[in-house]
């Protein structure tokens, strides 16, 4: 049977026997089981699509990768430049601790081999946002090679199925970010602000295992939810703080890959799937159409739902890569390595940094599953909303109610609510404290579900009442005395007899 994106290809082909659906409207899919199974408009010869991604994630760290500047979003322009940033003559690099420690362990979480020693390349290109006119990256010997990342991603958009698939690092690299072009075009000008210039970045680049937008959109969000487990990157799509190139190409099985066409700078999870798979779907209908797949950069118009060309890449950019000759070879150690005599605080130990690794994202799932014997995919709704676990976890520990059910509500109506109201989970007017109380009313019989949900509505309102206050304040308790309950009912049964 079919599985994950290939089901979904093969029902959108079959639907559509009649005549190819419009670009925009088709499905563009693969096979979760791994390989990629798309039919062209013909119908009698597959297509196998192939996607490979290099995501920029900036490090998390107080000062960029070679000066002392501040690293701060949304500064005034140009207000955080150091003259090394300008690029100004006799200024050198000063290689920054931090940033090579948020390599090595985001390296180590991606099961990647650390390099005990790498080099520093220069990469020559000439932007106005780049005053050196070359960026200082790590070309030839990165710090990380040779990793693995493994995600989960639904069958058939079915929460309850899911399978795991895996994803190959080819290798982490250390480099300066560059600065930013404003463009002004009621007064045809560019603005350059170079607050971001020397940003340090890892660049994490991952082998073409892919074959939909659906499954580079799992790994990107897997790859955020550790970066930001680790704390080397806060990895805010919205801030820029992680950016993905997408690599795309169709070829024919058994055939060898075909012409590829990046689409840079794409700066959402939800664009990035919708980008890959019109890609796929724009080379496939170029290609049945008699043309050619251009090596090409492209953008991705999210109001339009398309990507639109950038710039030809058949003439091949020359970087001249060369030595950095102003940095030596980083040399990180192990334990084995370390000698004696060397100022622990001087070096970056290899080992010290993997034995203080937190639990990463698979784990916690585990925990979660194991610990509160919730299904699998709560623990991934859970993890997926930055400080729902902790609010998960908080609310069960106060309350009486299993954690079954608890994950039930925190899910069915409270993520619901905040993603309603555009809110994050920190800025939830209903906080565990209060959720528990309610729920712990709800365990004991006090009040009915459906009185828990209208009091849930009342604490939205943030008016500083408790659960308790506004069930008596709505008179919401369920009534446990008989006598009461009697009185009611024969107050009702001799309205009728007067009616």
């Amino acid at each position: 049977a079919a599985r994950g994106c290939g089901g979904l290809w093969r029902r959108a082909w079959q639907r559509g026997a009649g005549g190819p659906a419009p670009r925009g409207q088709r499905a563009v899919a693969c096979n979760a089981r791994g390989g990629a199974v798309p039919a062209g408009k013909s119908g009698l010869a597959p297509w196998v699509p192939v996607v490979g991604l290099e995501i920029h994630a900036q490090i998390s760290s107080n000062s960029k990768l070679f000066s002392g500047s501040q690293v701060q979003f949304a500064a005034p322009p140009n207000s955080l430049v150091s003259f090394f940033d300008a690029s100004l003559p006799g200024t050198l690099p000063v290689l920054n601790r931090r940033c090579v420690e948020a390599a090595v362990m985001t390296g180590l979480a991606l099961n990647c081999i650390i390099n005990k020693k790498s080099l520093f390349d220069r990469k020559h290109y000439f932007y106005a946002d780049l005053p050196a006119g070359y960026q200082i990256t790590q070309q030839r010997v990165p710090i990380a090679v040779n990793g693995s990342l493994s995600y989960s991603l639904c069958i058939d958009n079915k929460m309850s199925q899911m399978v795991t698939k895996t994803v190959r690092i080819k290798q982490i690299q250390l480099e300066q970010d560059s600065g930013k072009s404003l463009h002004d075009d009621t007064r045809s000008q560019t603005l350059v602000d170079l607050n971001r210039a020397g940003v340090g970045l890892m660049e994490v680049v991952m082998e073409p295992d892919m074959c939909c937008g659906e499954e580079a959109a799992a790994a990107v969000r897997e790859l955020q939810l550790v970066l930001q487990t680790l704390g080397s990157s806060q990895a805010v799509m919205a801030e820029g703080q992680l950016r993905v190139d997408a690599n795309v190409s169709v070829h024919r099985p058994g055939e060898p890959y075909g012409v590829r066409t990046e689409v840079k700078n794409i700066n959402s999870i939800r664009f990035l799937a919708k980008a890959v798979d019109y890609e796929i779907q724009r080379q496939i209908e170029e290609l049945e159409n008699g043309g050619i797949i251009l090596n090409e950069t492209r953008a991705f118009d999210s109001k339009l739902g398309c990507t639109v060309p950038m710039r030809d890449k058949e003439g091949k950019q020359d970087y001249r890569f060369m030595p950095e000759p102003n940095l030596p070879p980083l040399i990180l150690y192990d334990a084995k390595s370390l000698p004696a005599n060397m100022n622990h605080q001087q070096v970056v130990n290899i080992d010290w940094i993997h034995e203080r690794l937190p639990d990463l994202p698979s784990v916690k799932r585990a925990k979660l599953v194991e610990q509160y014997g919730i299904l699998p995919e709560h623990s991934f709704a859970l993890l997926n909303e930055d400080g729902l676990t902790e609010f998960f976890e908080n609310v069960v520990k106060q309350t009486q109610m299993k954690p079954k059910k608890v994950v039930g509500w925190i899910l069915n109506y409270l993520l619901s609510y905040l993603k309603q109201h555009s809110l994050t989970v920190k800025e939830s007017p209903v906080s565990s404290f209060l959720l528990a109380d309610l729920l712990n009313l709800l365990e004991k019989k006090e009040i009915s579900s459906t009185a828990a949900k209208q009091v849930l509505a009342e604490l939205w309102k943030g008016e500083g009442k408790t659960p308790l206050e506004i069930v008596r304040e709505k008179k919401l308790e369920l009534i446990q005395d008989e006598k009461e309950l009697e009185q009611i009912c024969q107050a009702v049964i001799d309205g009728q007899e007067n009616e």
